[in-house]
């Protein structure tokens, strides 16, 4: 059979065949009296063995040895081959995350989507300065990946860094709030306090939706959590938990501050007062019962002083001590 042929069944070029006869991978049995190359069926059968072993990714010289080293042995090669495969599929995966992820930011022009792989390339440093110099560097207006961003503040340990992306991430609104969501349930605890915490520094109606939704979580520090951050968002569901919070002693001061600034409505400041005093009547330890009445001090309204002028004679020196000079510093305001 001509070259010709052989080409058009094997469907490998007359250009490639004549390459693997210049490597003696394979070489035509004979040739026609007028010098053209003559394939037998052996050479045909070759040719197949030749594109076979090269599908599996072997190159030439491996293929060669495969088909003419009696003394060679495929398993370390495909062990190497599913190695290189492996890597070559994590590399190919990793380019498309980040080519979708720069769709998804829908960048208006190529500064900006320069700006987009700049910010992509600084968030898979190993140094944390790089990291947090990426997030920083963002200028407001900018277009945000805002998946990249939810997974680099999801995954950060560094503090410093931490704190610049949960910035550049509330810079983009409210983009990543359902994937910081799907964060507040996730099997680590690590994970689900950088989630809250992230959600807490969008100043947004939704972000404080679903800060009101964590106060239920299963994992009480993140409903501790979203309590101060509804807190200082003057959200008045928080209240039970604040005051859960002061009996624990569990970020008590904190919580106290938090209750504080909320006691600045008067109705608020009285169902607060109530739930303060409530708790005290039913605490059994001295320690909580201090840390209740310290929690009265700047809670304004006739129910907390009342409470702090009954307490002022309590059996407990420390609490009447203190609930006395509390009163006195409400009587001097």
């Amino acid at each position: 059979m001509l070259i010709g042929e052989v080409a058009r069944r094997s469907g490998v070029s007359a250009r490639m065949l004549r390459h693997y006869e210049a490597l003696g991978l394979v070489r035509p049995t004979g040739r026609t009296g007028s010098g053209y190359r003559e394939y037998a069926n052996e050479d045909i059968r070759r040719i197949f063995h030749i594109e076979s072993l090269r599908s599996l990714g072997l190159s030439l010289r491996e293929v060669r040895r495969a088909l003419d080293d009696p003394g060679f042995t495929p398993a370390a090669l495909v062990d190497d081959l599913i190695r290189q495969t492996r890597d070559r599929i994590a590399a190919e995966t990793d380019l498309l995350t980040r080519l979708r992820r720069v769709g998804a930011a829908e960048p208006a022009d190529w500064s900006e989507v320069l700006q987009i792989v700049a910010l992509l390339q600084g968030l898979r440093s190993d140094r944390a300065g790089e990291r947090q110099r990426a997030a920083l560097a963002l200028p407001r207006a900018a277009v945000m990946p805002v998946e990249a961003l939810v997974e680099a503040v999801l995954s950060e340990e560094d503090p410093n860094v931490a704190g610049a992306l949960r910035w550049a991430l509330a810079q983009s609104g409210d983009g990543g709030l359902a994937l910081l969501a799907e964060g507040l349930d996730a099997p680590t605890a690590e994970v689900r306090r950088r989630a809250v915490e992230a959600i807490a520094e969008i100043p947004s109606d939704a972000a404080t939706v679903l800060l009101r939704d964590a106060l239920a979580n299963a994992d009480l520090a993140v409903g501790r959590y979203a309590a101060l951050a509804l807190g200082a968002r003057g959200v008045a569901d928080a209240v039970p938990t604040l005051v859960d919070m002061v009996v624990e002693e569990a970020g008590d001061v904190d919580a106290a501050d938090a209750l504080s600034v909320l006691a600045g409505e008067a109705a608020l400041a009285e169902q607060i007062a109530v739930r303060l005093v409530g708790r005290l009547d039913a605490a059994g330890d001295a320690a909580t019962r201090r840390r209740l009445v310290g929690a009265l001090a700047d809670i304004p309204g006739n129910t907390a002083a009342q409470a702090l002028a009954d307490l002022s004679a309590d059996a407990d020196p420390v609490v009447a001590h203190t609930a006395a000079h509390l009163l006195r510093l409400r009587a001097a305001r």
